[in-house]
């Protein structure tokens, strides 16, 4: 009887892999929000600093194109049990965004006119 409650009192490994995947994914989930504001940014500033709206558009839709194909191999190669398929996607997504994000930004901060 002693035994059974010293093992209750520790943990399983189960559930320890359990507590590491929920955190792992909450890390995710974090990150993956974080990439998402990013790709909102870029997307958002991209009129303001291209001189035509054809250009804007054309910008936008490469951005988005390639975020989406970034995002599906990025599901190929990291979904599964621990990594939900919607996270890894998204977050394929808005790091596509980063470096666009991160120069918009910079122009924004250096005060550039459209180019």
């Amino acid at each position: 009887m002693r035994q059974l409650n010293l093992d209750l009192a520790r943990p399983s490994q189960q559930e320890s892999e359990r507590k590491e995947d929920s955190m792992s994914t909450a890390v995710l989930a974090a990150v993956t929000g974080a990439l998402l504001v990013a790709a909102g940014y870029a997307q958002w500033r991209i009129p303001r600093f291209e001189a035509t709206r054809s250009g804007a558009m054309l910008t936008r839709g490469v951005l988005i194109l390639i975020g989406v194909a970034f995002g599906f191999a990025a599901v190929a190669y990291y979904a599964g049990p621990r990594y939900p398929a919607a996270l890894v996607f998204l977050s394929a997504f808005g790091l596509v965004h980063l470096p666009a994000a991160a120069i918009l930004l910079l122009k924004r901060e250096r005060g550039e006119s459209p180019s």
